[in-house]
């Protein structure tokens, strides 16, 4: 019998959420501060968890976000463990997310296209 592809699915989005929540109320760490959670993805065996944050500023800011959440992975992997009651709880690697910067990044080079466009009327 197939094993169920949708159980590492909610397993994932249920760790996103409490992780948010950890983050948010528990970490004190302020090298943190305001960081999104946009999304988790669990290896098949539940051993692993890739854990994508995003967060506004410089390089010098994410790679401090970064540092003070491996610094507390340790005390969220414990935290979360024991409110999900999982029997194998993934360890956790922080990873920055950077499509929303480049989602931004594209779309102003498209909104510099369109601009230029218009200040160039083609000549048909």
């Amino acid at each position: 019998m197939p094993k169920d592809a949708s159980r590492p699915r909610r397993v994932a989005e249920q760790i996103q959420r409490e992780l948010a929540e950890l983050i948010q109320l528990e970490v004190k760490d302020p090298r943190v501060g305001m960081v999104t959670l946009t999304g988790v993805e669990v290896s098949a065996d539940y051993a692993h968890a890739k854990v994508f944050f995003s967060l506004l500023g410089d390089q010098t800011r994410v790679n401090e976000a970064l540092k003070g959440l491996n610094s507390a992975a340790g005390f969220l992997r414990s935290q979360v463990a024991h409110r999900m009651k999982l029997r194998v709880m993934p360890m956790l690697h922080f990873m920055h997310d950077i499509s929303i910067e480049q989602g931004a990044r594209l779309d102003k080079l498209i909104a510099d296209a369109v601009a230029e466009d218009a200040r160039h009327p083609s000549d048909d």
